[in-house]
C-alpha cells in the first residue's frame, strides 16, 4: 500500500503533458503551452522596456491562470478579478517580480490567493452563485471541485489541472510534501467519489481542461491592466498623505490648545457644620408696637420734615 507521503499515481499519458497548460480550447488535439513556470530568459528579454516585458509575462500567462482560477472559485467574473489583480500587484512590485526566477509561479500564486480568499462571500455582488456549467458533466465536476477544501482544491489544480511537480506544488502551496501528497490523495478520491468517471488521473487532467476551456473566459487587455494598477497605487498613495496630514494636524491642534499645567477638578460640595443658626426677630413690645405705629402714621413729606420743631 502506497504510504500518504507519496506522490499520486501519474500515468504515462499524464507523464507526456507534465509541463504542459489547461489548453485554451477543448477541441485542440496538441497540448498548448501556457502554464509551465516561465524563467527569467523566457520573460526578461533583452531590449525590452519594462512595460514591454510585463506585457510579454501578461500575453503568456494570463488566458490560462484565468482558466485556472476559474477551477478555483466557479465564478468567471472572479477569475478575471484575480488574475487583473495579481498582474496589479506584479507592476507594482515589477522589479522583485522581473528577477523571479519563476515569475509566472509569483503572479499565479497570488491569483491563487485573491480567488481563494473567504472574504468574497461577504461582497453584494458574490452572494449568490453564478449560473453553473450547461453541460451536466462539467456541472457536476466543477460542484465536486467546488465542494473540495481551498487548499484540497489548490493542490489538486495544481498537480492535475496545471502539471506541477508534487514538490513544486507543495512549495507553491507552502505545506510539506507529505502533506500535499496526503491532500491530492484525499481530494482525487472525493472528487472520483462524486464523478466516477474521472478516478482516472488522465481523465481527469482531460475533464479539467475541458470544463476551464468551456466557458471561453477572456481576460483583459495588458495596457488597461498597468493603467488601472498605477491609478491605484496613486490613489491609496494620496490616501496616506491625506491621512497622515491629518494626524499631523490633528496633533499640532491638541498641542496647542492642551493645558500646559495641571489643574485639580474641583472637590465636591459639602454641608458647613458648626454655624449658629440665624437669630429671628422676637415679638414687639408695648412701646416699640406704639413708635411703629407713629412712624407709619407720621407725615413722610412736607416742610415740617425738613424745618425742626422748638419744643
Amino acid at each position: 500500500m502506497r504510504s500518504p507521503a507519496s506522490p499520486p499515481p501519474r500515468s504515462d499519458e499524464e507523464e507526456t503533458t507534465d509541463r504542459h497548460h489547461i489548453a485554451g480550447s477543448a477541441e485542440v488535439t496538441a497540448p498548448q503551452p501556457g502554464l509551465a513556470p516561465l524563467t527569467n530568459e523566457d520573460a526578461a528579454l533583452p531590449g525590452l522596456t519594462p512595460a514591454q516585458a510585463f506585457d510579454a509575462l501578461y500575453a503568456f500567462c494570463a488566458p490560462a491562470l484565468v482558466r485556472q482560477t476559474y477551477l478555483l472559485s466557479g465564478r468567471p467574473e472572479l477569475a478575471r478579478e484575480s488574475v487583473e489583480r495579481a498582474f496589479q500587484l506584479a507592476w507594482q512590485s515589477w522589479p522583485e517580480v522581473a528577477l523571479d526566477r519563476d515569475p509566472a509561479g509569483w503572479v499565479r500564486a497570488a491569483a491563487y490567493e485573491y480567488a481563494l480568499s473567504p472574504w468574497h462571500r461577504f461582497r453584494p455582488r458574490y452572494r449568490r452563485p453564478d449560473p453553473p456549467p450547461a453541460d451536466p458533466s462539467d456541472r457536476a465536476l466543477l460542484n465536486a471541485l467546488l465542494g473540495l477544501p481551498p487548499s484540497y482544491r489548490r493542490a489538486l489544480v495544481l498537480y492535475d489541472g496545471v502539471g506541477l511537480g508534487l514538490p513544486e506544488t507543495a512549495a507553491e502551496t507552502e505545506a510539506s510534501t507529505p502533506a500535499t501528497a496526503s491532500r491530492l490523495t484525499r481530494a482525487r478520491a472525493e472528487v472520483a467519489a462524486r464523478v466516477p468517471e474521472v478516478s482516472d488521473p488522465a481523465v481527469l487532467h482531460r475533464r479539467l481542461a475541458e470544463l476551464a476551456a468551456a466557458e471561453r473566459l477572456r481576460p483583459a487587455k495588458p495596457e488597461p491592466v498597468r493603467t488601472h494598477g498605477e491609478r491605484r497605487n496613486r490613489f491609496w498613495t494620496q490616501a496616506a498623505i491625506a491621512f497622515t496630514i491629518t494626524i499631523i494636524g490633528s496633533t499640532a491642534l491638541t498641542l496647542r490648545t492642551a493645558p500646559t499645567h495641571y489643574e485639580p477638578p474641583l472637590a465636591p460640595a459639602q454641608a458647613i457644620r458648626g454655624v449658629p443658626a440665624e437669630a429671628a426677630l422676637g415679638p414687639l413690645s408695648h412701646a416699640e408696637q406704639q413708635l411703629r405705629t407713629k412712624l407709619r402714621t407720621a407725615t413722610t413729606n412736607g416742610p415740617e420734615r425738613l424745618v425742626p420743631v422748638s419744643r
